[in-house]
């Protein structure tokens, strides 16, 4: 169990990606609603479950399969150290090196993910190939709700059950949006819970975003042993932002528009004060 203090810590952590992403996202628009609503799986993944290692990085390995929301692990390597924020300014620009969706061998970024449904299958072999080497490496791949209508999911699925890869954690944003709307509308995915058990899965779903709960999947998802695990995050688009979500509820790409842009930055910077009020009191 944490700590009240370790989890407003993580909890600040999130506002300041929140912060970040609209930061980044205010020049030229982008996929800024997803990022927001990422916000605590970054603060919990890069600053509390993957182990460092003695090169300042990362010695557990991360896989974003769902390219578009690069903008959160972007917007979380900032808070690292590992990007600037002027060179994130630069997102989706002409001649960036900060692009939308990512290439593989980015500073933060394992496969090239613009092609939905590639992460799982990909993560997979290496959690894989790293047991072959004997390492004690943890895998994570991060995926969206949409990507689970590609077929190469369920084979990667099949395969870590088969494999029996316990070092292999999917996280799911299962945030019932894609570029044609709802999942339901355009291709059923629910029940996932059902169906990443059946597939040979530990599975833990989230239907309320909050950090004590991530830091307790990801501990369960350490301690279950002779089978993959997968977290399965209730999201929403603008997660966190309230002001955002009800005048942005379905804004899978957001062009620019300052109006908005200034009242989701006075709403998290007025989290970031009262969190930082309760841990200081």
């Amino acid at each position: 169990m944490r700590s009240n203090h370790c989890i407003l810590e993580l909890e600040i952590i999130a506002a300041r990606i929140r912060r970040n992403v609209l930061e980044i996202c205010r020049q030229r628009g982008g996929y800024a609603a997803q990022g927001v609503a990422l916000a605590d799986i970054a603060a919990c993944l890069y600053f509390d479950e993957l182990r460092p290692d003695n090169e300042g990085w990362y010695y557990d390995r991360f896989v974003l399969s769902n390219g578009h929301d690069a903008i959160m692990t972007y917007s979380a390597l900032a808070e690292t150290g590992h990007y600037t924020m002027d060179e994130l300014r630069t997102y989706n620009a002409d001649g960036t090196k900060v692009d939308q969706s990512p290439i593989e061998g980015q500073l933060g970024f394992e496969i090239t993910a613009g092609s939905l449904g590639q992460g799982p299958s990909q993560a997979a072999g290496l959690a894989w190939g790293l047991r072959q080497l004997g390492s004690d490496q943890r895998i994570y791949c991060l995926f969206s709700d949409g990507e689970l209508q590609e077929g190469n999911v369920w084979e990667g699925a099949m395969f870590a059950a088969h494999q029996k890869l316990d070092n292999l954690c999917f996280i799911v944003d299962n945030n019932d949006m894609q570029a044609s709307g709802h999942p339901g509308d355009v291709m059923r995915v629910e029940p996932v819970h059902d169906k990443f058990t059946a597939f040979g899965f530990q599975v833990r779903r989230i239907s309320v975003m909050d950090i004590s709960e991530l830091l307790n999947a990801f501990e369960e998802a350490r301690n279950t042993k002779g089978k993959p695990f997968v977290v399965v995050c209730d999201t929403r688009l603008w997660d966190g932002i309230d002001c955002l979500q009800k005048v942005l509820p379905m804004a899978h790409y957001t062009a620019k528009n300052a109006v908005d842009w200034d009242k989701g930055l006075d709403e998290v910077n007025e989290t970031l004060i009262r969190l930082k009020a309760e841990l200081n009191g």
